[in-house]
């Protein structure tokens, strides 16, 4: 997979410390890379990022995307290759809460990462992660594509929306396509579903949410059972990012632009199917309840169009909906049963290569 690519090169990705920052790292790793990391601090405890002893196997950087100076300096001691932008504010609630400081993160910290590479020529493919939240949702049946406008109803879309146009605005006017035999750096930005794996400890999203109830023996309070969303395995987009990141730097005028990465039709599902299905695997006396409190606005209906993805960097889902959950189901029983979880993360890693180098 990914033809040795990752053998040698210097990674860096932000938000490292957290839920998909921290599976990235570790698949990265085992792939042969040298990886660095920048973040804030390790966002939950318990923390995937310590369960893999990621802090022990790569080099990292401590600071904040607001801070630019910073973030600079860590980028030009690094000297990547390859850039992963995770780092991010990620909770539609939280925005709510504090709007400021996620558009300061979201918007903000895209903006000085964007700048920071200006000034080191090190690095030859930026992939820069937003989110499907990013479109103008106008909750209709059909999968948003690449080229529908931004949008954004509450403050964390917006920033994400913002982010993808600081991204076009920086790649048009300083990484232009025509110019590329000059600069030699490819940015793109990335759009993902609703993802889901084992690790993921974050407060206010529904895969914790429900573990958190399970393990403490009590019912998943659920605000929005009809919401339908863009379920998938943190390992799917993951593998969409890394495969684009490798082309780009093949031929990164053919790949400088948005991608979507998104599940199949049939596994945009809504959350009461998501809580219902854990509910039968995890067993016992595991329920659910709706939280009948008035609730901030959330988008009922979203759906990405990946046609562009399958058709030009030849990435498919691979993990249907009802196989992922298996898989986290997994995980998290491994938890809660002490197990080796870095040795637990690397075989489904290993699991899921091994069909994703089977191709579409």
């Amino acid at each position: 997979m990914f033809e040795n690519l990752y053998q040698g090169q210097r990674v860096l990705v932000t938000g490292h410390t957290g839920f998909k920052g921290s599976w990235l790292c570790a698949w990265l790793l085992d792939l042969g890379a040298t990886v660095a990391g920048y973040s804030v601090d390790v966002p939950t405890e318990p923390s995937h990022f310590e369960s893999l002893n990621l802090a022990d196997r790569i080099e990292h950087f401590q600071g904040d995307v607001r801070d630019k100076n910073s973030l600079q300096q860590a980028i030009d001691t690094f000297r990547p290759n390859i850039v992963f932008h995770l780092a991010a504010q990620s909770l539609v609630r939280k925005s709510y809460e504090d709007p400021v400081r996620t558009f300061e993160t979201n918007a903000m910290g895209t903006l000085n990462l964007l700048d920071c590479l200006r000034s080191q020529p090190s690095v030859i493919a930026a992939v820069l992660i937003t989110s499907d939240k990013c479109y103008e949702n106008k909750e209709w049946e059909w999968g948003y594509r690449e080229n529908e406008p931004m949008g954004g109803h509450d403050p964390y879309s917006s920033s994400k929306g913002s982010a993808e146009l600081l991204i076009s605005s920086y790649r048009s006017s300083y990484y232009p396509i025509n110019q590329y035999n000059q600069h030699k750096t490819a940015i793109a930005s990335v759009r993902a579903g609703n993802v889901i794996g084992g690790g993921d400890w974050a407060e206010d999203r529904l895969i914790p949410d429900i573990i958190r109830a399970f393990q403490n023996n009590e019912q998943v309070e659920i605000r929005n059972p009809n919401a339908v969303r863009p379920w998938q395995h943190v390992l799917e987009p993951l593998a969409g990012y890394m495969k684009l990141a490798e082309l780009m730097t093949i031929d990164g005028a053919k790949y400088a632009e948005a991608w979507n990465f998104g599940p199949r039709e049939g596994d945009v599902k809504s959350v009461q199917w998501i809580v219902e299905r854990m509910s039968e695997k995890w067993g016992g006396d595991a329920s659910w309840k709706i939280n009948k409190d008035e609730h901030l606005y959330e988008a009922n209906y979203l759906k990405l169009d990946c046609s562009k993805a399958y058709l030009k960097l030849n990435w498919t889902p691979k993990w249907d909906l009802n196989y992922s959950l298996i898989k986290i189901n997994e995980w998290y029983r491994a938890n809660q049963s002490q197990e080796n979880l870095r040795k637990v993360t690397l075989e489904q890693i290993v699991e899921y290569m091994k069909l994703f180098n089977q191709g579409p």
